[in-house]
């Protein structure tokens, strides 16, 4: 099956899916639970296999009964919880669906985004260089990708990229459009895979105000002063008003996903705040909406 293909099926809409993510340290685990997350799967990032199942009933029952979970699980675990996980992945299989997906890439990519982000690798001890630590890496997590139901190959992907996949894997399963809303800094460059762009230069920018210049559009002082400006607002409902418009149109076309970018100078205030605002309008009548800040990644 094409790691293109939808990633979970929603054949019982009561069903429970467990997505396991594994792979290389580096090859986009993050960016692919974040995504997860941005479509409502409850998330947990470096579980020990011993508490999935624990996991699985405290989210499962009561009030807030979850029925999609997404697990990050990787090399910083100890090597008994790689070798208990199929154990423990199988017995979980007879209550619930268990998706376990790996994330592959290849060694001189993996060695280019280290050196660029200057990251250490987590098996990285004194005296193991960085190709030394993920050989090791690999033969550690070779007994999970033997029995993943996925392998995606990040090598050749962006973060933008990856985290389409992720979320037109989970589209193509699911009823409506995908939205991606994405901020973005005009001084970068504009994403290639935008839809349609929108430019904020036009509204007040509180990089300008020195108290405010260090936080971003996800912080609460940042949104207040944008809120009290009416032309944010304005800008806002136009916005709104344009996109409710129009991609009924592309839903009508069969289109499963579009991606709205809004750009402001820096990429960190205007389009921040606008950018998680459009996505928590469109999050209450939609099921898929999921937001990337390029620029705080």
């Amino acid at each position: 099956m094409s790691q293109y293909e939808g990633l979970i099926s929603n054949d019982d809409p009561d069903a429970i899916h467990l997505v396991v993510l594994t792979g290389m340290s580096g090859g986009g685990k993050t960016v692919a639970l974040r995504a997860l997350e941005d479509l409502e799967f409850y998330c947990v990032d470096n579980l020990p296999s011993a508490l999935l199942p624990q996991l699985v009933e405290a989210a499962t029952r009561g009030d807030s009964h979850r029925r999609r979970i997404a697990v990050g699980v990787d090399v910083r675990n100890r090597d008994e919880d790689f070798q208990h996980m199929p154990r423990v992945l199988s017995a979980l299989a007879a209550t619930v669906h268990v998706h376990l997906i790996f994330l592959d890439c290849n060694d001189a990519v993996l060695i280019k985004r280290y050196s660029e982000t200057r990251r250490r690798h987590p098996l990285a001890i004194r005296g193991m260089s960085l190709a030394d630590a993920i050989a090791e890496e690999r033969r550690r997590l070779r007994p999970l990708m033997a029995i993943a139901e996925r392998v995606i190959d990040s090598s050749d992907l962006n973060v933008h990229q990856l985290r389409r996949l992720i979320a037109t894997g989970y589209a193509q399963t699911t009823a409506g459009l995908t939205l991606m809303f994405q901020s973005f800094a005009f001084r970068r460059g504009l994403p290639l895979d935008s839809d349609f762009v929108f430019d904020a230069r036009c509204l007040p920018n509180p990089h300008w105000e020195p108290t405010l210049r260090p936080l971003s559009g996800k912080d609460g002082p940042v949104r207040e002063f944008l809120e009290r400006q009416p032309v944010v607002g304005e800008y806002f409902t136009d916005t709104a008003r344009w996109l409710d418009a129009w991609l009924p149109r592309f839903e009508a076309d069969d289109r499963s996903y579009v991606t709205i970018s809004i750009g402001c100078t820096g990429g960190r205030h205007r389009s921040v705040y606008l950018v998680e605002k459009l996505a928590a309008h469109y999050r209450t009548g939609r099921e898929s909406v999921l937001t990337f800040h390029r620029e705080l990644e």
